[in-house]
């Protein structure tokens, strides 16, 4: 639920734009800002809030103030008056949306070692329901209430969750790693691992395929032959949700040892995936099920790699989740970016073409990782004899995972 509101917050304003955009005296060609804000506060947490998470003793307090301060952002973006009250707003629900990350280093830490996959894995399907979600419910409150009622509803349930977080989950009672600066000055540091660039570049590239369908999907839709309104393109999002919530036991075929080969083929899938969506103008029931796996795929690759990642470096899950992410927000925004510009030249097919090459991208990165040699002292698995020792969290240890 923590996961679900946070991620909304970002997002909520994509099926908005245009009521959002005109009441606040927004160009239309300028109304983009609207998300990007949010998006632009989000790169920013992750560097300098999300360090936070190795610092406290106890991530439920960080939950808590950084709920009920983004309960506050929300709120001052539904009552704002001004384009620029809105987008302080925004900018400061994405910087807290970060929340996210410290929910999922939370949930790592407080699970057993055999657990921590499946923990993960329920954890991130909250993220999924508010990025797919957030689509469907914030059209349907718009229209009933206004689009102020989207961020109205948010900052209810955030200051709701910022209460419940301290009562109904256990306390971690973990040892700190040292002072925020110290951990600031330390992150950097954990690009250099290469566990954290391999499966970061494979986040980037999984995430740019997944930006490119659901940020350019209305474009098609909208047009001829289909000519769908708001509401009927929206519907489009439960059929992302029920691939992504398919992919739920992607946290206990982690656990079981089996992480690396269910990449590798939930890679496959996301590229079968495009063969369906680029079938666009032919059948909506083919693109419904592109979708479908799509997001099944999607879903199971970054459970996957937050389980690799936390069991390999345990003492700086946050920072660690946080770097990750990074790689998750800038493919987003290639995604995003790059999509509409190509769907302009080349139409959907060169759209489907774009999201499939990221896809392709992705399951190179992995299968060098994981085939190619690396010389004395490193593991088939691209993990180095270092990595391998911290990563004995599951049955099978993981190695090679």
């Amino acid at each position: 639920m923590v996961c679900g509101v946070a991620v909304a917050g970002v997002y909520a304003a994509q099926p908005v734009l245009e009521p959002m955009g005109r009441e606040l005296g927004l160009p239309a060609a300028r109304a983009g800002w609207i998300v990007a804000t949010g998006q632009v506060g989000y790169l920013v947490g992750l560097v300098l809030l999300v360090p936070l998470g190795d610092v406290v003793a106890d991530r439920r307090r960080l939950l808590a103030v950084h709920l009920a301060a983004g309960a506050v952002a929300l709120g001052v973006t539904a009552a704002a008056a001004t384009v620029w009250t809105a987008l302080a707003g925004l900018a400061v629900t994405g910087l807290l949306a970060v929340v996210v990350q410290t929910a999922v280093a939370y949930a790592a830490s407080v699970s057993p070692p055999a657990e921590r996959g499946r923990a993960i894995g329920v954890v991130t399907s909250g993220v999924v329901v508010g990025i797919l979600g957030a689509r469907v419910v914030a059209g349907a409150l718009a229209e009933a209430w206004g689009w102020r009622s989207v961020y109205a509803v948010l900052a209810a349930l955030s200051l709701g969750l910022a209460a419940l977080v301290l009562t109904v989950l256990p306390p971690e009672g973990r040892r700190r790693t040292g002072g925020y600066g110290r951990v600031l000055a330390s992150f950097g540091g954990l690009f250099r691992g290469r566990l954290l660039l391999t499966h970061g570049l494979v986040a980037f590239f999984l995430f740019a395929s997944f930006g490119t369908l659901w940020s350019g999907l209305s474009l098609p839709l909208a047009d001829a032959p289909w000519e769908l309104n708001e509401s009927q393109i929206g519907l489009f999002g439960v059929a992302g949700l029920a691939g992504a919530l398919g992919a739920a036991r992607a946290g206990r075929w982690a656990d079981a040892g089996r992480a690396a080969p269910v990449t590798g083929l939930a890679l496959v899938l996301l590229v079968v995936s495009w063969v369906a969506i680029a079938r666009l103008s032919w059948a909506l029931w083919l693109l419904a099920a592109g979708i479908v796996l799509l997001d099944f795929a999607v879903q199971a690759v970054h459970v996957g790699n937050q389980h690799r990642l936390t069991a390999a470096r345990p003492e700086r899950t946050s920072g660690v989740i946080g770097g990750y992410m990074l790689f998750y927000s800038l493919g987003s925004a290639l995604g995003a970016a790059a999509t509409t510009a190509v769907f302009a030249s080349w139409g959907w097919a060169g759209s489907s073409l774009l999201g499939a090459g990221f896809a392709l991208c992705a399951l190179a990165v992995w299968a060098l990782d994981r085939y190619v040699p690396r010389g004395p002292g490193r593991a088939p698995g691209g993990a180095g004899a270092a990595d391998i020792r911290r990563d004995r969290s599951g049955p099978r240890g993981m190695i090679g995972a």
